[in-house]
């Protein structure tokens, strides 16, 4: 099936789960910033869970399809469109997006999923160096994006459990493991709250709050980095570093997101607020594996409504 894009908002591009092995490359892991979200889209038309979808970002786009279809569309949620929940869409339809209610990212699968090739092992846009995804950018209007063809079928009228779904929040607690670094600075970076700045993207998350001091000028040694680590620059603002991250950082690591979180974060949206918390690294993997745990019943519940042809 082919899809127009008849307008492309501010920045729609074609993600996935990202890339994984080539961090001696300096290739980092890509793929979508909120991956639960694209994960459950991705779900609930039957799709294996890294297939590409498209990751919309604030502002969505208009879409125009060639053929009958199933869509779904999760993570952030706009004014007009059902969240969550598989959406039939039929030849000629053009589906409008309203408002952003809530969120930053939505995701949004075909049944199929998007046909674009791999590179380096992953479909996902890097936008920084113009590979993978649709000719290495974000959409633009006019474009024609084509679906894999799928025997799928799904059948009855349902919704997902809301106990599955990410508790997103404009002002979540997120929870984090202490960095290397993480004694050479007080205390404020768990008592006090942090608004996100507009310079926030696929690479980081700024913030913006009470300066964090460092107490030591002993000067560090670059060294790896990954998704969910959190770094201090000169100016005290954390930044959160997230799926484009680079693979090497010489800032300060205050702390790492546990990876369960990282989904209350990448909804978040210039202006939006964040706390954090202190964990274990045993808290941190309880968590990674009772979010693992909702999934594997979802994907239980999903088989008998999900059908091949």
């Amino acid at each position: 099936m082919e899809i127009r894009v008849i307008h492309a908002g501010m920045q729609t591009t074609v993600q996935d789960l990202g890339r994984r092995g080539h961090f001696a490359q300096g290739v980092p892991i890509g793929g979508a910033v909120d991956p639960i979200a694209l994960r459950l889209a991705n779900l609930l038309v039957g799709n294996a869970e890294d297939l590409p979808a498209l990751e919309i970002t604030l502002t969505a786009p208009e879409l125009e399809f060639e053929k009958d279809g199933w869509i779904a569309v999760c993570g952030a949620r706009f004014e007009g469109i059902s969240s969550w929940r598989p959406i039939r869409v039929y030849e000629g339809d053009r589906l409008k997006f309203g408002s952003r209610i809530q969120g930053c990212r939505a995701y949004l699968s075909i049944c199929g999923g998007f046909e674009v090739e791999p590179i380096m092992g992953g479909r996902g846009t890097f936008l920084p160096a113009a590979f993978g995804g649709f000719e290495g950018r974000a959409l633009r209007d006019g474009d024609l994006i084509r679906s894999v063809p799928s025997e799928r079928v799904l059948t009855g009228h349902w919704s997902i459990d809301a106990r599955v779904l990410p508790q997103y929040s404009r002002e979540p607690t997120v929870s984090v493991i202490a960095g290397s670094q993480a004694d050479e600075f007080g205390d404020a970076f768990y008592t006090e709250r942090f608004a996100v700045t507009a310079r926030s993207n696929r690479m980081g998350i700024r913030l913006e709050g009470p300066t964090l001091t460092r107490t030591s000028g002993t000067e560090l040694i670059s060294s790896a980095v990954a998704p969910g680590t959190v770094q201090v620059p000169p100016d005290g603002n954390p930044i959160v570093l997230m799926a484009d991250a680079q693979t090497l950082g010489g800032y300060p690591r205050i702390a790492h997101v546990a990876m369960a979180d990282i989904p209350l974060l990448a909804q978040l949206a210039p202006g939006d607020g964040v706390r954090f918390k202190k964990i274990t690294v045993a808290e941190a993997h309880a968590l990674a594996r009772a979010e693992e745990h909702r999934l594997a019943l979802l994907r239980q519940g999903l088989a008998e409504k999900i059908r091949s042809a």
